[in-house]
């Protein structure tokens, strides 16, 4: 079976709730599993899912990230978790395969696209495919929060506001685009 692996990172819910819909999206195709992850974190629990493990790097057929941004970077659990792919990166564990990145701010303005631009440059060095949302997706173009041509996104206006339908739509066919693409790589 192809799987497509999730990590994330969340502190208020939001990155969580945009992993679940990339799940849902790339499950829609057919012969498509999803893994969900969190990285570990000293700040609190690990929000009812698994931690991510290194075989789960070795077992995915395409890897999503997803962490809300912090000062216009990802939130440093996540580049903890990033930083320790050493190995997986001089044995090549993820060469070739599809990756894509999403990210949740409290304001319009604080940073998603250099958070989102960030979490692609390791997945560069690690020979992965990165695909973004593409201008055909016709929610990009009408969303009035978040979404951007780099990887899905949310903004939470500072008071945690519920992720807009736009927003969804974004996630779901984000989810579907990186689950076809593997499936096309791995036949």
């Amino acid at each position: 079976m192809t799987n497509i692996l999730i990590i994330y990172y969340s502190q208020n819910g939001s990155t969580k709730k945009m992993a679940r819909l990339i799940a849902r999206g790339a499950e829609m195709i057919e012969d498509i599993s999803s893994v969900i992850r969190t990285v570990p974190s000293d700040n609190e629990d690990n929000n009812g899912d698994a931690l991510v493990e290194k075989s789960d790097l070795d077992s995915c057929s395409g890897l999503i990230i997803g962490s809300p941004t912090h000062f216009g970077n990802m939130a440093a659990p996540m580049k903890t978790f990033i930083d320790s792919t050493t190995s997986e990166w001089f044995n090549g564990t993820l060469t070739g395969k599809p990756a894509g990145v999403f990210t949740s701010t409290s304001s319009l303005h604080g940073g998603q696209e250099t958070t989102l631009l960030s979490m692609m440059l390791p997945l560069i060095h690690h020979g992965m495919i990165i695909t973004g949302v593409p201008y055909s997706e016709k929610r990009l173009v009408s969303t009035r929060s978040g979404g951007t041509p780099y990887g899905p996104s949310h903004v939470s206006f500072n008071e945690n506001a519920e992720i807009t339908e736009d927003e969804k739509e974004i996630c779901i066919n984000f989810g579907k685009k990186i689950a076809g693409l593997a499936l096309k790589i791995k036949t």
